[in-house]
């Protein structure tokens, strides 16, 4: 009679576990999604054998995929509970809240996009640079309070990326990638005189959007400065160019994002970023005139000096 009722209870537990399958279609979305990064990591540092087809990678995938699973599947009832309260408070932030479930789309797929196009970074440590030259010259020139640069900062940011939404806290830095897009559509390199260095005002400069690197670096500075952003110029030898703060790691990671999918997809296609890593650890994107995107190639990368612009 025991072994009868036994028999019974085992017969309605699977037939109570048949009815349902979402536990298992849960563990499994979850395993991809917490394998595709863990998978990315592994690519980027195990030794390629190169085999056919790439099924050495194909294998590698369904080993890490199926381990994960399975480790989850034993966790299962903890899991699917922490997965439904998480859902909860994903349906309460989408309804009454910032954060939504298009909040963890764009941070999911930021972070795999920067996993497999990491910037390529330029270390700087500040206290070895020597003094800027021009320094008091350069600093009247950022005319970052001229109602003419102000207008104009103001006039590439209607005109440029506008519509774009969904990244509100990172309205400015967008609106300054406007601001660099416009200037150096527009640039046109002319030297200085000969024997001579001429440093033009950054409302003088928007006259004919022409002049040499450290006219350009001022321009890109005020108008920068004009709408919230915090520039500083970089000193090579022979030459300058500006940089615009990004802030933390995080904030590269998201900045890499728009500008490599949302903002300036055809230009940075296949290319990298660069960028600076102050002795802060704060981070400083490129934004020379000879750049196509911000975070373009350097012109020069042997630095001396640094003025920052706070």
């Amino acid at each position: 009679m025991v072994q009868i009722n036994k028999t019974n209870f085992h017969l309605v537990k699977s037939k109570f576990q048949l009815k349902k399958p979402w536990d298992r279609f849960v563990i499994f979305l979850l395993s991809t999604l917490i394998t595709i990064p863990l998978f990315i990591v592994l690519h980027q540092n195990l030794i390629d054998p190169q085999w056919y087809f790439g099924l050495d990678r194909v294998l590698l995938f369904i080993l890490v995929l199926g381990i994960i699973y399975f480790a989850l599947y034993a966790l299962r009832t903890i899991i699917i509970v922490c997965f439904a309260l998480y859902l909860l408070v994903l349906v309460y932030g989408s309804m009454f809240g910032n954060f939504s479930f298009n909040s963890v789309f764009e941070d999911y797929n930021t972070m795999l996009y920067t996993m497999n196009n990491d910037p390529f970074p330029q270390d700087i440590i500040i206290a070895k640079l020597l003094p800027f030259p021009n320094k008091s010259e350069i600093l009247m020139a950022i005319e970052y309070k001229n109602p003419k640069v102000r207008n104009f900062a103001i006039m590439a940011t209607t005109k440029h990326f506008k519509g774009i939404r969904g990244y509100s806290d990172y309205r400015n830095l967008i609106q300054c990638f406007a601001v660099f897009k416009e200037i150096n559509s527009r640039w046109n390199y002319v030297n200085d005189p000969k024997n001579g260095d001429y440093i033009a005002t950054a409302h003088e400069s928007l006259l004919y959007f022409s002049g040499d690197c450290d006219d350009h670096s001022i321009l890109m500075a005020a108008c920068v400065r004009s709408i919230g952003g915090t520039p500083r110029l970089i000193h090579t030898k022979g030459h300058i160019y500006p940089e615009i703060l990004i802030g933390s790691k995080s904030d590269l990671e998201k900045a890499n994002f728009l500008i490599k999918n949302v903002l300036f997809v055809e230009e940075s296609k296949n290319k990298q970023l660069n960028y600076h890593i102050d002795e802060h650890g704060q981070v400083w994107l490129n934004l020379d005139y000879t750049a196509k995107y911000p975070g373009g190639p350097f012109l020069s990368e042997e630095i001396l000096g640094a003025l920052t612009l706070e």
